[in-house]
């Protein structure tokens, strides 16, 4: 077993995907632990290709990006190894996420119908609601950095929902998310739009503007209505979505 994991390290380090690969068989072994190595390997996919729709969107700008680090019970990260010039950048990248992650939600869906398989619509059920959850509208989270085109102060309207989520669901996950989002909160509130960097920083066309708020809605929505019509499926409420 030793000599195996040595070897499998050799090819991940070779291959240049080291962190990525071993942190994502780490994830994938934890899960499939508590959930099964098929939903597992779903719920990784999900993750995966969430995290690549950042990395797409960065590249696209010309940002340097790391690839994906998987952290177990914790979710996926990049991170920008160059920092957005101004917030429509900013958005244009954390958009990447959610967008890129629900056609991946949307691919279980349909598979599932198909093949009437309900472990791959609890996929796409664990898709939809993941890159929801992901576009509540406060920093550190991809809502907060694509609402951020409107002014930070939209963070103090997603701070509630942040809060609700916790006392609905309490995980040590949502307590870090809290944690992290506390100083951006603070930020938010002590924002001063007169400030020159912040002027700089934050310029953005109406027309842009609207152009994010759009995508932010229909992203939003249908993910929320997909999330409600799987979980309906899956609890016996209806035979089909659609």
């Amino acid at each position: 077993m030793i000599k195996l994991l040595l070897l499998l390290f050799g090819v991940l380090k070779a291959g240049k995907i080291g962190v990525t690969g071993l942190s994502m068989l780490l994830s994938l072994g934890l899960y499939a632990t508590i959930w099964g190595w098929r939903y597992a390997a779903g719920f990784i996919v999900c993750l995966f290709v969430h995290e690549m729709g950042h990395v797409i969107a960065a590249r696209q700008r010309g940002l340097a990006v790391s690839a994906p680090a998987f952290i177990p019970f914790m979710g996926a990260f990049i991170t920008l190894r160059d920092a957005p010039p101004d917030v429509e950048t900013e958005a244009h990248v954390a958009i990447g996420g959610p967008l890129l992650g629900a056609v991946a939600a949307f691919g279980f869906y349909f598979a599932g119908q198909m093949d009437n398989d309900r472990l791959l619509l609890a996929i796409s059920y664990s898709g939809f609601v993941l890159n929801l959850f992901n576009l509540l509208p406060v920093s550190p989270l991809d809502g907060g950095r694509i609402t951020a085109v409107l002014g930070p102060r939209v963070w103090l309207a997603g701070a509630p929902l942040l809060l609700a989520a916790m006392l609905y669901a309490p995980s040590p996950a949502l307590l870090i998310i809290l944690v992290l989002a506390a100083p951006q909160l603070l930020r938010a509130w002590r924002y001063n739009p007169a400030a020159p960097e912040n002027q700089i920083y934050y310029a953005i066309a109406p027309a842009k503007k609207l152009e994010y708020a759009v995508m932010y809605l229909a992203l939003a929505g249908a993910l929320a209505i997909m999330a409600y019509l799987v979980h309906e499926t899956l609890s016996g409420g209806a035979q089909s979505a659609f």
